[in-house]
């Protein structure tokens, strides 16, 4: 089951205030982004973040979950929190703070004739 335009409008409009916000479409699913570095995953319109020791400090009842068969365990967040705007920007700071910065992509080289 893929995860519902409605729910990515919801989360990125619970996440308004932080600007950098955004989600990209990935095999029906969506990868959640922070000022352009990858902090979790939108599968089955539940919420996974990355693990960090900043995103596991807000949440008072930790539960782990594998976004999809074969993935590492990500935090999953309980969709009733996302209510909660403050808390859920808060979470997603924690959690792009407690992650290393995105290797750049290499560009393509032109093929050689």
């Amino acid at each position: 089951m893929a995860t519902s335009q409605n729910t990515i409008d919801f989360l990125l409009d619970q996440l308004a205030e932080l600007h950098s916000a955004s989600a990209k479409k990935m095999f029906g699913e969506y990868c959640l982004y922070l000022d352009g570095k990858p902090v979790g995953l939108v599968c089955d319109d539940l919420l996974f973040l990355k693990p960090t020791k900043g995103g596991r400090a807000l949440l008072s009842d930790i539960v782990e979950a594998s976004p999809y068969p074969k993935a590492r365990p990500h935090l999953q967040i309980d969709p009733d929190a996302w209510e909660d705007s403050d808390w859920l920007c808060e979470l997603i700071v924690a959690t792009a703070k407690g992650l290393p910065i995105p290797k750049p992509k290499k560009a393509k080289q032109p093929p050689t004739a």
